[in-house]
């Protein structure tokens, strides 16, 4: 009997079929499981917004400063100093806006942190600095009025600044003058006194009563030239009585008008006015300063003489004051240095009543006041020439 078996052609086929199975069995089918690629999460969503954008340098001190996200809320958020200090700011209700509230230094770094949380749950960091920008000089200002100070109805505003500004028209864009009630006026950049300045007055005397708000929002202001403001000046006074002295040289008297009632009548004596040196100037004065007693020069011609009840009234030396020598002509002739020459018993008189700001109208004089005479020769400029010589209208 024969035994049966497989042949060996038989057994290859099986064999192949064998290693076939197997490797279908290795390579997945497209879908499978050991087919499919990796899987890479979602970026979050919130989105943070720098007002400047972080890394800016060169920043203004008072520049907005802010940080906002979109879709999302700040969970925290700051700004920071160099010293770790953190600065004013407000969060909106809604927590997606943080604006700075206040003035940042010159020169310096600040550093944002914090964070914010998207609507797909997932945080994302309040991170990145600002620099502000760093002054070459720092320009102070000095004002002529006090806060609280009650002056008379020609007084102006003066705004004397410590170096010379390049850029006045930048300087007048912050500057602020309300009145009550209100009044027309004008700035006006007048020939530079060791440094710049700025006068505002009004087109006509101020009204009796009125207050006056000054506001100069001149830190972090570029004047030009490296230069920058160095703090903000605020002032706020109030005009008092309407009072005018009317000096006609040729009458040889004075009056002084308050209220529009005549409170003094008297005789004085004016500038000689042989010489240009000793003409009384006409035009407009204003009372600056008082002085019960003041030594009076004008070499060659005298010096350190002590003179009583002392009234300046520009700054080319004429005063209204007290000369007990001159009495004898005083309502008859005029044979001062350019002084206004008063009876100590008026000057006196006179000297009590007077606050800065008083106009002292003078007429009769060849010589008229102007830039020559001093700091303040405002009301000698007509309307027109005064508006021109602000840095805006001639813009």
């Amino acid at each position: 009997m024969k035994m049966q078996g497989r042949t060996p052609y038989a057994a290859v086929l099986a064999v192949l079929a064998l290693v076939i199975a197997l490797v279908a069995g290795c390579s997945g089918t497209p879908g499978s499981s050991e087919s499919a690629a990796p899987t890479t999460e979602a970026a979050p969503v919130a989105a943070v917004t720098y007002t400047p954008a972080a890394g800016a340098t060169d920043v203004s001190p008072t520049a907005p400063i802010s940080v906002s996200v979109a879709n999302g809320t700040f969970e925290a958020v700051s700004l920071t100093t160099a010293d770790g200090r953190a600065v004013a700011g407000t969060l909106d209700p809604a927590k997606t806006t943080f604006t700075v509230t206040e003035p940042l230094g010159y020169d310096a770094v600040y550093t944002w942190a914090g964070t914010a949380v998207g609507s797909d749950g997932k945080p994302v960091p309040v991170e990145g600095t600002l620099g502000t920008v760093a002054p070459q000089s720092i320009t102070s200002v000095s004002t002529n009025i006090g806060d609280g100070q009650e002056v008379g109805v020609a007084a102006p505003i003066i705004l004397k600044f410590d170096d010379a500004i390049v850029d006045k028209k930048a300087v007048e864009k912050a500057l602020t003058v309300t009145t009550n009630p209100p009044t027309a006026g004008s700035w006006a950049w007048l020939p530079d006194d060791g440094g710049s300045r700025v006068h505002w007055r009004p087109q006509n005397y101020w009204a009796p009563g009125t207050t006056v708000d000054v506001s100069a929002k001149l830190y972090g202001v570029n004047y030009g030239g490296g230069a920058y403001g160095d703090s903000d000046v605020t002032v706020n006074f109030t005009i008092g009585r309407s009072q005018v002295v009317i000096a006609d040289a040729t009458s040889h008297r004075m009056q002084v008008v308050r209220d529009g009632q005549t409170v003094m009548d008297i005789p004085v004596s004016y500038g000689e006015g042989n010489e240009d040196r000793n003409v009384t100037r006409s035009g407009i004065h204003v009372v600056t300063e008082k002085y019960e007693d003041f030594l009076m020069s004008n070499p060659p011609y005298y010096e350190n003489v002590r003179e009583r009840w002392a009234t300046r009234i520009s700054n080319n030396g004429e005063f209204i004051h007290a000369n007990p020598l001159t009495t004898g002509v005083q309502g008859s002739s005029n044979v001062t240095n350019g002084c206004i020459n008063l009876s100590t018993e008026d000057a006196q008189t006179y000297f009590q009543m007077a606050v800065y700001g008083d106009p002292v109208e003078v007429t009769g004089t060849r010589i008229d006041l102007s830039a020559a005479d001093g700091d303040i020769y405002d009301w000698a400029i007509d309307w027109p020439t005064w508006q021109s010589m602000s840095a805006l209208t001639a813009a």
